[in-house]
């Protein structure tokens, strides 16, 4: 009999077999033992390809959490799926890593939160960004003073033209949304987790669907659908923290900028600031002159010889799972998630009714 955790991936499109998946099978530590999907051919070809010898195939979540009885569950399914599925499988002893956003909508993100605390089964969230070679970095760095006192932020997660056009991106009921919900949401996790700061005072936001209307439009994957394009092109936050601290967050599909920034963010402190614009700079003022301090992620520099760098969803999943194995709080917990999930709703709010979100 194995000692290896019984995963189960729910959900067997682009997000899982792109990042889940790979990720999950080069553990020595799990067996990827069942697999769902809505169109069950895809779970068949995802189990062939990372599952073990005799993995089984559901259409259906709940036959899976019933009969594969799974010790971790990976949600990768649109938005308004990610709060039943996720409560379900808490419910049934699994520990839950659900894609990213936490939810559709706060009050079924705080649903999930409450659900993993009556069951005491961890839960996390898929915010990868956070587990880049630069980001761990500049953590490190802040954690260790070298910035100071952060007061200022922006959150970027920019596109010139890239607006999705397969799956349910476009689609609000399934999504709850456009770019702010689906690339907005790194950013302004990357930017809270940096500054160590998720005491929100308000938020006020504006959304906007400017380009979504046009025919033929250049994209990077090819022009969209205005007809079934119900979603917004762009969003923008402004949040007032606690402690007198603030974020902006620009988010986009499309939008005409011509110098695109995604899950990235700038950050000022009272000892120095940082950025990712061309990878990660920090810069500050020592002894009556400024600098700029280019700080190198990848490889060593030395010819013939490449450091090894890790991929952000390959050391995500190590962690998520070490921390099931070690009982110890996954990186991303799902307080600091649910946060996120609020911030969003409140742009939304506040940009549809006009009024600043006062938490």
């Amino acid at each position: 009999m194995s000692d290896k955790l019984k995963v189960a991936v729910v959900g067997c499109g682009g997000i899982a077999n792109g990042k889940h998946l790979p990720a999950l099978h080069r553990l020595s530590t799990v067996d990827l033992v069942a697999f769902c999907d809505i169109e069950e051919h895809k779970a068949h070809e995802a189990a062939g390809k990372f599952g073990v010898p005799g993995a089984s195939v559901y259409a259906d979540y709940q036959s899976l959490l019933t009969n594969a009885k799974p010790d971790v569950v990976h949600v990768c399914t649109p938005n308004d799926s990610h709060a039943p599925i996720t409560i379900a499988a808490l419910e049934a002893g699994a520990h839950v890593m659900s894609e990213k956003p936490m939810a559709k909508r706060a009050a079924d993100a705080r649903a999930m939160l409450e659900a993993s605390k009556r069951t005491g089964k961890k839960l996390s969230v898929g915010y990868q960004s956070r587990f880049r070679a630069d980001s761990q970095i500049l953590k490190k760095m802040i954690n260790g003073g070298e910035l100071g006192e952060i007061y200022m932020a922006k959150g970027h997660a920019v596109r010139r033209r890239a607006v999705p056009t397969w799956g349910v991106f476009l689609d609000a009921d399934k999504q709850g949304g456009g770019p702010l919900i689906d690339i907005g949401t790194h950013a302004l996790d990357l930017t809270l987790w940096m500054m160590n700061n998720y005491e929100i005072e308000s938020v006020s936001g504006s959304v906007f669907r400017k380009l979504a209307d046009r025919e033929n439009a250049a994209n990077a994957w090819g022009s969209w659908d205005p007809k079934i394009y119900t979603v917004e092109d762009s969003a923008f936050g402004f949040i007032k923290m606690k402690n007198g601290a603030s974020i902006f967050l620009e988010s986009s599909w499309a939008l005409n900028e011509r110098q695109p920034s995604e899950a990235n963010c700038t950050l000022y402190g009272t000892e120095g600031g940082a950025d990712f614009k061309n990878g990660l700079t920090i810069n500050g003022e020592k002894h009556g002159v400024l600098y700029e301090n280019k700080i190198q992620t990848g490889g060593s520099g030395v010819a013939f010889y490449e450091a090894k760098q890790e991929r952000p969803e390959f050391l995500e999943a190590e962690m998520w799972i070490n921390a099931i194995l070690n009982d110890t709080d996954p990186v991303v917990t799902p307080e600091q998630a649910l946060v996120v999930s609020e911030v969003l709703d409140a742009i939304y709010e506040s940009s549809a009714t006009g009024k600043t979100i006062t938490f």
